[in-house]
């Protein structure tokens, strides 16, 4: 998979962050996205069961309020949270009836990777971000190759930790007490939120961008499942497989060809981070290669709350519907009747 992009394209940048900093690849800072109405779908958040900041059941909780109806909470690399929102009879297994439900949305399963895309040029940080929409929280597998994902995960975060105590900020003392729980996926935000803490950084982007990033003083390079691994595990677990946040897509369009040959069948197109040129872009390109379009806000927890950061996004309750029909299954949750503006 080689997936060498268009050649000077000057709106390709080579560093910066879609969480931390709002732009990567190529800039998305154009017309704002205005939502024709407040959306009721996010197909893509994460809790504090990897990089995120609330408890499952918060998030849910506060997702709720602002009106969202199916929520996909897609945290790195397990599936903890997920478990954690069914036993309280938030979703069901594939070809399952669906149990009367306890949360006040309807949930569906989803985990993030973030592959590590070797050999592929003008990459951030040399990943790609594959999301398992649907995927089997039962499945032994998946759950094992998940396992394998965090294991490179913890060492990684103690090479990170260890790496900047040498630089002679430690953070050792304000690291979260949950980084220990079963099924918890360490990353570099809880490094960077430690930093916040203990302070040696203003703000999360501040640590990431100065000290946590590629290239900068402690970072170390992930290890784990490449692209095809990625998509592949996911399809195997009966999710859909979706590029996550890569606004890069249409102009490198010979790359998602080649993830599309691997088994890759969802794009994300609608994202809180990008302009209504971009969305217009991989709204086209989602539709000549027929892909699922998927969206969400990538809520995280930072400096925001699920509120503020609602209010940003945008993503069509067809995309929803295409994502259920593409897993061979239905939601509680639709139709949905559309508002009146």
């Amino acid at each position: 998979m080689t997936g060498s992009g268009r050649e000077g394209d000057d709106r390709r940048g080579e560093s910066g962050s879609l969480r931390f900093r709002g732009t990567a690849y190529r800039a998305t800072g154009g017309t704002r996205v205005v939502p024709a109405y407040p959306s009721r779908v996010d197909l893509h958040v994460h809790s504090n069961r990897s990089d995120g900041v609330l408890e499952p059941l918060a998030l849910v909780e506060a997702a709720a309020a602002v009106g969202v109806r199916l929520l996909a909470l897609g945290d790195h690399d397990t599936l903890a949270g997920v478990r954690e929102l069914m036993a309280l009879g938030g979703a069901a297994p594939p070809g399952a009836d669906m149990p009367a439900p306890t949360l006040p949305l309807e949930l569906l399963p989803a985990v993030e990777i973030n592959s590590v895309a070797s050999g592929i040029d003008r990459l951030w940080e040399g990943e790609l971000h594959i999301l398992g929409l649907g995927v089997d929280p039962s499945d032994d597998a998946f759950e094992a190759a998940l396992e394998r994902q965090r294991q490179g995960r913890a060492h990684r975060f103690e090479l990170m930790v260890e790496r900047l105590r040498e630089l002679g900020l430690g953070v050792e003392g304000y690291l979260p007490d949950d980084g220990a729980a079963a099924g918890v996926a360490l990353g570099r935000p809880r490094i960077a939120r430690s930093l916040v803490a203990a302070g040696h950084a203003t703000s999360v982007d501040d640590a990431m961008q100065r000290l946590l990033a590629r290239g900068r003083p402690a970072y170390i390079a992930r290890q784990g499942l490449g692209p095809r691994e990625a998509i592949a595990t996911i399809a195997a677990a009966g999710g859909l497989p979706v590029l996550a946040h890569f606004p890069d897509a249409a102009v490198r369009s010979d790359l998602i060809r080649e993830l599309i040959e691997a088994g890759l069948r969802g794009l994300e197109v609608h994202h809180r981070r990008f302009d209504a040129e971009t969305v217009a872009e991989m709204e086209i390109l989602a539709r000549e290669l027929r892909l699922v379009p998927t969206g969400g806000s990538d809520y995280h927890g930072d400096g925001e709350t699920y509120a503020e950061a609602h209010a940003t996004i945008f993503v069509p309750e067809e995309d929803a519907a295409a994502v259920f029909a593409s897993l061979g299954r239905s939601a509680a949750v639709f139709p949905l009747d559309r508002p009146v503006p």
